[in-house]
This record gives structure tokens, sequence and C-alpha cells, in this order.
């Protein structure tokens, strides 16, 4: 038989006397109150209050919270909205003693500390509605058991920026996502995250918020106009799971239909939104509409809170792009019919800036209905997935649907057996087949649809290598090799090169910086003698070095011997021939000079070349008269030996100034890369545009954009000194295939992209030089490798250290 509520009340007594303890009259209260629903015949729902609980409380609660189950109390809720002084261990015991019953928890994390998070995150709850705002997550890692799980709110969650790969994995009832007010950026890792959660059909990263032309609120009932602008308490969140029919057939129900699904404490909410409102100081995903707003053509789904009943035919999609406009400071504005509306957004993270971050998505979550506090109509999805075809690729290569690699690899050995020898079952699929050069491709597609987090750690090479215990190397530009695999040779702004292999992460030669201090902003690796290289640096010194012949030191590393060229002041660029026998140097002035490598010789210095400082020169990759200079005078300009560089072959004109300029491997493309984000691809023959890229400006002015090829001329990388993400983007297409975010140890910490390479033996690798904004800390170079899962970072045991992350150059 179930035990009375006076019963426990009752047990509750008698343990606080046992124990010594002045009963709480809020636990008391908090009893009757369930009391009295339980005779009204309304749910019998327990309020556990856990403000100014103490230890010395702990145990005549849990006398009656492990009796909760064999009890007439139906649902727990356990609210915290103040500070509490109660042990977060304790807490979570409490907590997990009332099991099954338990319906909401609302908690302040910091009553409690970083150890109950981590517990709550490995362990899971037993709850229905888990309220976690102002949390202080990181990463997110809920990965315990939440299997009852079906609302989750983490708004004003200020730290909390990324997901880690197992987020969300056992959560498979969860209904409805709000993380307004948090740093979430990526797109790509939050669908892969948010892609766990098949019943999610409502998601939110911020609020819309509809207003008239006169600047008040369009809501008529005006009895729900906080918005999330203040955190509240739980009694918002009381509701059962939304029954996901009530979603599907949201357009076609009348009022009187929607009032006949909906569980009865949420259809209260329509006869009388006034009853209590003191328990909704916070729209989240209950239900406020006023009678008037309804009709039986545009009913708004659970969780919109809907500002004015706009005529049915009116989309969200259509409300930005045909009879509205966007402006800077996050509002929609248009006219529909006779009804002027604004639509202004409240506490967006930065992924709601992201271009195109509504119809991404709407795309990618084919299940959701409700993004934003706005409905997701058909004609919205249609639009979503037209625009995500033509802006973004899910695969690389044109790839549809992802594939098994083991799959692949079985058609690429059946293939390869002589066709005499096939059994019937190893015939081909298809009658055409494939060259190896697909199947790769296919094999890069698969290896990067298993996982959004690509495999990243920081390049870990030290001073301690030589000797030096305190010693730590500061770089500033960096290089492949042409040639050798495992090579790469970055210069430091302490005016020292250190070549290094970068698989096995040692030090292979040491040039030590030696007179004034200087930065090395020039490195170029001759293709033809692969043990040399030029090295120029912001004091104009210029040197090969060769690190095949070398004395030998006492700790058994290489020091390269050297050839020293005249000078170039201000020096920020150098780069060599196709054939090893010139190189050019450019810099802070408008000149660019150029050298003749066998003889030691400055050869002729080409004056006045731009309007403004020549930041980048770039020889071709086959022709070694052609090169090409980009100028912050906002030109490209492309040149040939043979014509004495008078004139230019031709000149390209960008809206803002050139940060850099590169060919493509085979030389049919230029890559220009201009001032906050502005990289367009243009033919060589002609410096006509091919491709615009289109990647969002920041309206910084010192945003310095740089770009390379990655995968021959496939793909492009790209990323600005304002900005912690690197972008791919299709070289054909212009595309965008994957964002990578780069993230700093501490908390708060920010970085930016100071350079990058793609990796020219290993498909969609690259390095990253990024460096934090704060002086004192260390540029690191970051190895990322998009075919690999960031789960490698736990298995590898030679990854260095977890990636954390000054000014021209390359």
């Amino acid at each position: 038989m179930a035990i009375k509520i006076p019963a426990l009340g009752s047990i509750y007594m008698e343990s606080c006397r046992r124990h010594d303890v002045a009963p709480r009259t809020e636990f008391l209260s908090a009893l009757f109150k369930a009391d009295v629903k339980k005779s009204r015949h309304e749910l019998c729902v327990l309020e556990i209050l856990l403000d100014h609980v103490k230890d010395v409380d702990f145990h005549p609660l849990l006398e009656v919270t492990t009796r909760i189950g064999d009890s007439e109390i139906e649902a727990v809720d356990v609210l915290n909205e103040s500070s509490c002084a109660l042990n977060g261990e304790y807490a979570l015991v409490l907590i997990r003693s009332i099991d099954q019953k338990l319906r909401i928890v609302d908690l302040q994390d910091l009553s409690f500390g970083k150890d109950f998070l981590r517990d709550v995150s490995q362990r899971g709850l037993q709850c229905q509605v888990l309220n976690l705002r102002s949390s202080h997550f990181r990463k997110l890692n809920l990965v315990g058991e939440f299997l009852r799980l079906h609302t989750l709110n983490l708004d004003y969650s200020t730290m909390l920026s990324s997901f880690r790969e197992d987020c969300f994995s056992s959560m498979p009832n969860l209904m409805c996502l709000s993380m307004c007010e948090t740093r979430i950026s990526n797109l790509w890792t939050t669908i892969a995250a948010l892609s766990k959660l098949p019943s999610l059909v409502e998601l939110r990263f911020q609020n819309w918020i509809c207003c008239n032309d006169v600047g008040s609120s369009g809501s008529s009932g005006g009895d729900d106009q906080t918005g999330p602008s203040q955190p509240s308490n739980a009694s918002h969140l009381e509701m059962p799971p939304i029954s996901l029919n009530l979603l599907i057939d949201l357009d076609v129900m009348t009022e009187q239909a929607i009032r006949n699904l909906l569980p009865f404490s949420m259809n209260q909410n329509f006869q009388n939104a006034n009853e209590d409102s003191s328990d909704d100081s916070e729209v989240d995903f209950s239900i406020h509409l006023e009678n008037d707003q309804l009709d039986s053509s545009h009913s708004a789904p659970p969780g919109w809170n809907r500002e004015i009943n706009l005529p049915s035919e009116t989309t969200s999609a259509a409300l930005s792009n045909q009879n509205g406009e966007e402006s800077s400071e996050g509002a929609i504005s248009g006219h529909v019919a006779d009804v002027s509306f604004k639509y202004i957004s409240e506490h967006a993270p930065p992924i709601c800036f992201e271009q195109h971050y509504r119809e991404f998505m709407i795309a990618s979550i084919p299940q959701l209905r409700v993004l934003d506090n706005l409905p997701i109509r058909n004609i919205d999805r249609e639009i979503a997935n037209l625009t995500f075809f033509e802006h973004f690729e899910r695969l690389p290569y044109r790839r549809s649907d992802k594939e098994n690699v083991v799959s692949i690899l079985q058609k690429r050995e059946i293939r390869a057996i002589p066709s005499s020898f096939r059994t019937q079952k190893q015939m081909p699929m298809d009658p055409v087949g494939k060259s190896q050069h697909s199947y790769a491709r296919s094999l890069c597609a698969a290896k990067m649809g298993s996982s959004a987090w690509p495999y990243m750690h920081s390049l870990s090479i030290s001073g301690n290598d030589l000797g030096d215990e305190n010693g730590s190397f500061r770089p500033r530009q960096f290089e492949y090799h042409p040639t050798n695999s495992s090579l790469m040779v970055f210069g430091t702004l302490d005016g020292e090169v250190v070549v290094v292999n970068h698989e096995k992460q040692k030090i292979v030669s040491y040039i030590p910086s030696f007179g004034t201090m200087n930065s090395v902003l020039g490195l170029c690796w001759l293709k033809h003698f692969p043990s040399r290289l030029i090295a120029g640096s912001d004091n104009g010194s210029l040197k090969l070095y060769d690190i095949q012949h070398f004395p030998s030191t006492s700790n058994g590393l290489r020091t390269a011997s050297s050839v020293t060229f005249d000078e170039f002041d201000q020096l920020t660029s150098v780069h060599v021939n196709s054939t090893d026998e010139l190189f050019l140097a450019s810099g802070y002035s408008k000149n660019v000079a150029l050298y003749d490598i066998n003889s030691g010789r400055r050869l002729q210095v080409f004056t006045d070349m731009h309007q403004e400082h020549i930041n980048v020169v770039k020889f071709s990759n086959r022709s070694p008269s052609i090169f090409a200079t980009s100028s912050f005078d906002q030109d490209i300009k492309m040149w040939d030996l043979r014509q004495k560089p008078i004139r230019p072959c031709y000149t390209a004109t960008s809206s803002k100034g050139n940060v850099m300029v590169c060919f493509s491997p085979d030389d049919h493309y230029l890559l220009a890369s201009a001032v906050d984000n502005e990289v367009k691809q243009l033919l060589a023959a002609d410096g006509s545009l091919h491709l615009d890229f289109q990647i969002p400006a920041t309206g910084r002015s010192q945003n310095y954009t740089r770009s390379y090829y990655l995968n021959g001329k496939d793909y492009i990388i790209s990323g600005s000194c304002d900005e912690h993400v690197v972008r791919v983007c299709c070289a054909q297409t212009g595309r965008r295939l994957r964002d990578i975010s780069l993230e700093g140890k501490a908390s708060g910490s920010s970085m930016f992209v100071q350079s990058l390479r793609g990796d020219p033996f290993r498909p969609f690798n690259m390095s990253i030089l990024a460096a934090y904004t704060r002086p004192s800390s260390k540029s690191e170079i970051v190895k990322v490798n998009l075919l690999a899962s960031s789960e490698c970072n736990k298995e590898s045991s030679s990854g260095g250290s977890s990636f954390p992350f000054n000014s021209m150059g390359g």
C-alpha cells in the first residue's frame, strides 16, 4: 500500500528528532501542498527547494526521498533558485534517491562545484526536465544516461563554446533544447552533436522578439513579456513530454484540436494564461497563446513566443528573404499585407551570425519543427535544402551519401582482381567502374563523414631538445618541405630557423639567431636541392642554408652552413622560382628585389611596382620567369621577367588591401586574399574572376586573411588573424565543406590564425600557426587531420600537448 503524504511528514519529523536537526518549514510546506493537490485530484507534485538547505539537513531529507517511490507522490521537482550551502555530493545523493519519480531538476551549478557537474555529465539523471542555466561548462560532454529527459535548458551558460564528440549520445527522448547566450559557434560540430538526438523537434539558440512599428511588443496578452532577459525559476518548465504527433500535424490543426491533444497542465495555459503568471517569467518551451492569436491555418508550435498574428502564407524564410531586410543589429523588418512588423534577436551566440545559419540547421535536422521560436514550414525546408546545396558540401568531392570505409576497400579489391578470376558475387556493380583516384576520393569522403571533430594536436618541439631546460620556441612562419613528407621548417620571432621531422616531432637542424633580435618572416625550400632553403628576417637579413653540409655539434644536431645575400629592408616575403636559379624578396616598400642563387648576387631591384607596400611575392610553380605580387594598394599584378617588368601582364583589383597571393599547383589559378575575408580565385591567364568564395566579413580593418590550396587544387583553406576559425572550401564551386575552430586551453582564452598551410602529401591535412591574443602567450603550430577523429587525441602517444592556440607576412 502506498505511503500517505502525512506519513512522509511524520517520517521526516522523527528523523529530524533523531539527528537533532530543526525541521525545515519549507519542506513541510511542500508536503502540505502536495497533499492538497492529491485531494483535488490534481497531479501530485512535491517541490523540494534546496535554497538554504545545509549539510545537517541531509539525512532527514534522504530518509523521505528514498521512500517517495512507494508513496502517493506522483512526481518530484528539485529546485535551486539561489545560492545553496548543501554539499554537491549530498545534493546528488538526494536527487538520485528519488529515481523514477524525478521530474524537474533546476539547479545553479555554482552552488555545487565542478565535481557536481562532472558527475551529472558522466552518470546522467532520471529527470524529464533539466535546467542548468548559467552553468560553467566549456565543452559540453553529457554522456551519462538521460533516458527520460525531454527538455534541456542551458541558457546563459556563457562559457559553453563547443561539444565533445559523445555528447547527447544517451538522450533518445530529448525533444526541446535551449542554448541561448552561449558561445557556440561551429555549425558542423554542433550539427554532429545534435544528430545524436533522434527526437529533437524544438531547438533554440536565440529569441526572435516581434515588435510593431511603435516599438511595443506585438503580443496582445501582455502576460509574458519578460523573455529570457533574466533567469527565472524552473516552474515554467513544468510540462509533460510534448506529443510528436502534435508537432507533425500543427499546420492543419484547429484550436480545439490542439486543446484536445494537449495534456491537462498545458491545456490550462490556453484557458487562462494569467492564472499563475508568477510561474511563467521566462518564455521557454511552454505554450502561452491568446485565443485571438490562433487560427485553423496557422497554429503555433509549442515553444514559439508568437508576438503577432502573421498571415499563413508568410514564412520565416520569406521574412528575411522577400518581405524584409536584416540589419547588422540582428533585426528583421518588413511589411505583410497591412501589418508592419519587426523581429529582434535576443541572446544570440556566435553561431547565429554564421552565414545561412537558419537554412543550415533546418536542412541538417530533418525532424526539427521549431527553431529559435519560429516554426519550420514545408516551404522553409525546401528553401533551406536549396540554400544548403548552393553554399555547403556535406561530404568532399560531391559525395552525397556516407559510405563505409570497409565497403569502399572491398570494391577496390574486387575491381583489382582480373575478371577471369572473379566469382559472380565479385562482379562490379557499376559497368564503367571507378579509377583508383576515385576510390581515394571516396575514402576521403567516408573518413571525413565519420566525424566532425578533426584530430588536432600542437607540434611539440621545444628547446629542451637542445639542452635548454627553459627554452621554448616562438614560431612566426613555417613551410612544409616540397619533396620530403616528414620535414618542416619554421622561423621564430627570435630569429631562429628550426628544421623538424614533424611526424616524429624531433629537431633535425637548428640555426640560432645571430646579432640583433629579429623575426623570420620569409621561408622557402629549394625544389631540386632538398637540403637548401632561403630564410629572410624583418631586419632585412637574407641567407641560404644547407642543412646537409654541416659540422657536428656537441648535442648531435645539425647546424647548417649558409650563404649571405644583400639585405632587403623590412622584408616580409621570399620565394624561389621553379628551377632554383632565382628568388624574389618583397616587404614594407613598393619594390621587389631579384637575387641569383648560384652567384649570391642581387641582380636587380624593381621599383614602384605598386602604390603601397608589397606584402607577398610568388613565383609560379612551373614557369621560372612568371611571378605575382599582392599589395595593400588593392591590386594583384602578374609579371614576366622576360619582359623586364616595367609594366605588369595584367592587374586584378580587390576592394580592400591584399594580404597575399599564391598559384594553384598547376598554375591555372591565382588565389588572392584581401583584408577581412575577401578571398577570390582568378584565372592565371588573364586575371579574370573565376570564383568569389563569399566568406563573411567581420567589419574589422586589420583582420588580415591568408588562404592556401589543399589537396592539390581541389580545396582551399582560409583563416584570418582576428578569428579563431579556419574555413575549408571547394576550389571549384566555392561551397563550404567544414569550419575548424581553434580553442585555447584556459578559460576565456582567445586565439587567432596567424598563418596556415595545406600538407602537400596528405589529403585534408594541414598545419595552422595560431597564437593567443595575450602578448605573453606563445604561438604554436597546430597539426590538423580532417580524416581522423578527435578521439585520436586520447589514443595517440605522439600527439604532443592538446592544441591551444603577432603583423604581416604570408
